[in-house]
């Protein structure tokens, strides 16, 4: 149990570290946090709402729908980026002291859940100003599909962590793949103005499920079927297993190939 205790206080040190890091001497600090998704936000409901303004319609309280699938990409996005890169981000801890390396993955993926949560303050304050308030099964729904993104980073860093020690071109294949994953995720459109066949392709990819049924839930009330849930929990579950199975694999040898 105090083992327990101290690994919790090492990632919530190294995560917090991290955080102020990565702020460190930039003018505006902290506030690049919200600043960031919310500038991507302002772009893309401009050129959707004011330029391609078809690609709006149909779609219920765009802005809001649009600002949730930006925050909760962002956060996967984030989360993936750092968590990969955590164990040469700081192989001096690797390669000079011993500390189980799966902390210091974790703690790198929890400084992106940390800029999340303080997004979700955005998120509260652009309701209330549109006066739209979700059901309290939606939110619900919305926290815990939060939580599966995080699951779904920690899983993936587990496995990218110690690939990334001997393949450092991992970083630059996994941009180009968040490019494309971004596109291929209902971010910034509805999933129903694609073909059937088109929208069960597109949910094969675990964040565009997420984002699709966390604004349907959230803006229409429409929420997945009890099985589709299921499935996809099991789904999560499974890639995180094997997340663990490869990182078991691979952390051993992390220092000598550092």
């Amino acid at each position: 149990m105090r083992q327990h205790e101290n690994y919790r206080e090492l990632i919530w040190m190294l995560a917090k570290t991290d955080f102020k890091l990565r702020y460190q001497g930039s003018f505006l600090g902290y506030i690049w946090a919200l600043l960031k998704p919310l500038l991507t936000f302002a772009i893309l409901n401009f050129v959707f709402t004011s330029i391609f303004v078809n690609r709006g319609q149909g779609m219920e309280h765009y802005s809001l729908q649009l600002l949730v699938g930006i925050l909760m990409f962002n956060f996967f996005s984030e989360g993936t980026s750092a968590g990969m890169q955590s164990l040469v981000g700081k192989s001096q801890l690797v390669t000079k002291i011993y500390i189980p390396r799966w902390t210091i993955i974790m703690a790198s993926t929890l400084n992106a859940a940390m800029i999340y949560v303080m997004n979700l303050a955005v998120v509260v304050i652009f309701f209330a100003w549109s006066r739209f308030l979700p059901t309290p099964e939606a939110v619900l729904l919305f926290l815990s599909y939060s939580a599966l993104i995080y699951v779904i980073v920690l899983g993936f860093a587990l496995l990218a962590a110690p690939l990334f020690v001997r393949f450092r071109d991992l970083s630059m294949i996994w941009e180009v793949l968040l490019q494309i994953l971004f596109y291929a995720t209902p971010v910034f459109y509805s999933l129903q103005q694609m073909p059937v066949r088109v929208q069960q392709a597109l949910l094969v990819n675990p964040i565009a499920f997420i984002i699709h049924f966390s604004k349907e839930a959230l803006i229409n009330a429409h929420f997945p079927d009890p099985w589709q849930n299921v499935t996809f929990l099991f789904a999560v579950v499974g890639l995180f297993a094997f997340g663990i199975f490869s990182y078991r694999r691979l952390a051993p040898r992390v220092a000598e190939e550092m």
